[in-house]
């Protein structure tokens, strides 16, 4: 196989310094690389199935409890069981 088809493309991303430092910081704390860290960001908020990829199972549910802050805790118990009846 040639050289050239084995050649991974380059991205240039620019974005607010203090996202930046908060990505870099982050990722320093789990010990990886800050560009390891956005790949496990995007595939988590991408994914069709994203939480076959999630990492924190505890964090995950939390960040989705808190986007449904508005459900009582029954209500969103109540839900998810719903869910897990029509889908085995």
């Amino acid at each position: 196989m040639p050289k050239s088809a084995l050649k991974k493309e380059k991205w240039t991303l620019s974005f607010d310094p203090g996202l930046k430092r908060l990505i870099a910081r982050e990722a320093k704390k789990r010990g990886i690389y800050p560009v390891n860290l956005l790949e496990q960001v995007v595939r988590e908020r991408f994914n069709p199935y994203g939480h076959t990829d999630v990492e924190d199972s505890v964090a995950y549910v939390q960040e989705i409890r808190k986007a449904s802050g508005s459900q009582s805790d029954e209500e969103f118990l109540k839900e998810i069981s719903e869910w897990q009846k029509s889908n085995s």
